[in-house]
């Protein structure tokens, strides 16, 4: 298929058609305005559209897309219109972040303890603060929960939160790995509608709102079908983030899987969502680690659960502690499924 590539820009689906509209009030490409439309076929996802016009083919692989919550949107009560301007705003908001970061990425700064010994920096603290700027302009009613910063807002709970993680990664941010990520998910009513993983120096944006497809730089993408653990290419952050039981659980998992693999941080999901990955465990990650990755992965047919196998919702407040959750994710429902019976976590 041919397509006309736009140089590093990022594109979000808003409509559930197989058309990607481009307004001047949404996308903004090297401080050019676009206008018109571009047309994404459902059935080709083995190309898409990256930074400096390159074509990336992709291996032919099965798709494993079936969306089951195209109704729970409706349920909840939010229009088409509304998750269109929750896009287009967090499109921006990825951008303010992007610029940030890449004013950092590979250059010396200062590296700070938080009191839990991880890492942070100023890019994580400015990124962060670019983002609630514009989400503050946009949506002064809603509330945010960032991991930097924690709860903004006047009121004590609200209908709708912005959870974010300016650098999920923040430890390959410093050694000057690509791998880390911008995270950014909106809530409502406790449950994710809307996430991104942004990638600033590759320029790479995954998008998805609940009920919808989801796009890698505009076009739809798709988790690809794996029968078996056996088959299964793993990913986690570290091995050495398991402790206690969870570290004998994951163990029971990477002694059946395929090939186990260790360092991508958020961008694991991204690869799963993608189909290149079967299945990503971890272990203790906070809320803002993981929210934004639910309609992202669930978008492209994926499944992603705690290790229980329930759904995740966060009813953040102003009290609200960032408390631990472990998380397994996979492009197949049938090596899910494996995944929990081999952790047996109860």
């Amino acid at each position: 298929m041919q397509m006309q590539m736009l140089s590093q820009s990022h594109f979000i689906s808003l409509n559930r058609n197989n058309s990607l509209p481009l307004s001047s009030s949404i996308s903004v490409v090297n401080s050019r305005v676009f206008s018109g439309s571009l047309s994404f076929p459902r059935s080709d996802i083995n190309s898409f559209p990256i930074s400096h016009g390159i074509k990336l083919s992709l291996p032919n692989m099965t798709s494993n897309c079936a969306l089951s919550n195209q109704a729970e949107i409706a349920e909840l009560g939010i229009e088409d219109s509304e998750l269109d301007e929750f896009a287009a705003v967090g499109n921006k908001i990825a951008d303010a972040a992007g610029d940030v970061i890449r004013k950092y990425f590979r250059k010396s700064f200062d590296i700070l303890d938080k009191e839990d010994l991880s890492p942070v920096t100023i890019a994580d603290q400015a990124a962060e603060e670019s983002m609630v700027k514009i989400i503050q302009e946009n949506f002064p009613s809603h509330a945010i929960y960032g991991e930097e910063k924690g709860w903004r807002c006047k009121e004590e709970t609200a209908e709708y939160v912005w959870v974010l993680d300016p650098i999920d990664g923040t430890k390959s941010f410093i050694t000057g790995k690509p791998v880390f990520g911008t995270l950014i998910a909106l809530l409502y009513k406790g449950k994710p509608i809307f996430g991104i993983i942004d990638q600033p120096v590759l320029r790479e944006r995954w998008t998805g709102l609940r009920g919808r497809r989801t796009t890698l730089n505009g076009q739809e993408i798709s988790t690809r079908s794996c029968s078996s653990l056996s088959k299964a290419y793993l990913y986690t952050t570290s091995p050495h983030l398991f402790e206690g039981d969870a570290e004998i659980a994951f163990a029971r998992v990477r002694s059946k899987v395929k090939v186990p693999l260790y360092g991508c941080d958020c961008y694991a999901y991204a690869l799963l969502a993608s189909g290149f990955v079967d299945l990503v465990i971890e272990s203790g990650l906070k809320p803002y680690d993981f929210l934004s990755l639910v309609p992202v992965i669930e978008g492209a047919g994926g499944t992603i659960t705690d290790w229980k196998g329930q759904q995740f919702s966060w009813k953040a407040s102003a009290g609200s502690p960032a408390t631990s959750f472990n998380v397994v994710a996979a492009g197949d429902e049938q090596v899910h499924q494996q995944a929990l019976d081999a952790l047996q976590w109860h």
